[in-house]
């Protein structure tokens, strides 16, 4: 299930947790630019491709982070005239940004690493362990920073998962520098650069993958919207559904919205902002995802069939 539209959620709202996710994103950029500075440099006196991809991918990482920092800063500013959810959907396009940004540094590591496999260069290996174990360090401190809160929306596990794979690359120079010492096989640096760029692409396609299905609207992952419609076809004085459409904003923010046909003695009864109130309930807490945002429109079948929509040629509707 997706994190974005199917994970627990905490009692603190997420607006209450905003400087917290800011204050967190802060302090693992701030390491993460000490790490690039460091690899980058580690890199020139190395001349080691492992050590250097795993610097170009924490500065890919750390503008993803300075992206996030933005993204929390952003996505939880009020609602207006024009902006009807605010800026909730920032976290998916930083998400989404720090994943192509992924997927162009391993693509790049992954080329220059069958390159070096069969035209191999000198490594200094001491200077490459000591630049390998400062480098995990930091990540393990970034990743400290970064857990309690890893979970809470898609801009903070891009983060979190670009640590992590930085603190993966790191723990592979490490151990590139340890094979190069002990037997003199210097193809092990270019190696632990293709694993590096096996770690990195995947998760940037599932990020992408995640991050899409919010941007194109899709059914959010545990929903089932013929389940959906089958409640609300159950609830009494109903008589069919249709335009029925679900999606997520953004983390925490599934919606649905559906045409509910009624008997029109609901209208004369009284009885219509009871069948409102039955089918926000149902929506509520009758399925895997808990959707507090729904939007029903109650018709007659007389105004279903202005729609164009009539019992007859409805394949939902009820007989």
């Amino acid at each position: 299930m997706g994190l974005m539209e199917g994970q627990a959620r905490e009692h603190v709202s997420p607006k209450a947790q905003a400087p917290d996710q800011r204050r967190r994103l802060v302090i693992a950029c701030a390491v993460t630019l000490c790490i690039v500075a460091a690899q980058a440099i580690g890199a020139w006196l190395t001349g080691s491709l492992a050590l250097l991809t795993d610097a170009v991918h924490s500065l890919a990482d750390s503008i993803g982070l300075i992206v996030a920092v933005i993204a929390a800063s952003l996505m939880f500013r009020g609602v207006s005239s024009t902006r009807s959810w605010g800026y909730r959907r920032v976290e998916v396009l930083a998400a989404g940004a720090q994943a192509a940004l992924l997927a162009g540094i391993g693509t790049y590591a992954a080329i220059e690493g069958v390159r070096r496999l069969y035209d191999p260069q000198e490594v200094l290996y001491v200077e490459l362990l000591l630049f390998g174990v400062a480098g995990l360090v930091g990540n393990i401190i970034s990743l400290l920073v970064l857990a309690p809160r890893r979970t809470t929306n898609l801009n903070l596990r891009a983060a979190f998962l670009e640590v992590s794979a930085d603190a993966l690359g790191s723990l592979g120079v490490i151990v590139a520098a340890a094979v190069i010492w002990l037997t003199g096989w210097h193809q092990a640096d270019a190696v632990a650069a293709l694993l590096i760029a096996a770690m990195i692409v995947p998760r940037a396609v599932l990020l992408l993958r995640d991050t899409g299905r919010v941007l194109m609207e899709f059914v959010p992952r545990g929903l089932d919207l013929e389940d959906v419609r089958q409640h609300i076809l159950a609830i009494d004085h109903v008589q069919d559904v249709h335009d029925l459409h679900a999606s997520t904003v953004a983390t925490g923010l599934p919606i649905i919205s559906a045409h509910v046909v009624v008997e029109e003695s609901c209208f004369t009864s009284g009885c219509a902002p009871a069948k409102l109130a039955e089918l926000s309930t149902c929506v509520a807490k009758d399925f895997g995802v808990s959707i507090t945002h729904s939007t029903f429109q109650l018709e007659t079948a007389e105004r279903a069939t202005h729609e164009g929509l009539t019992d007859g040629a409805h394949p939902c509707a009820r007989p």
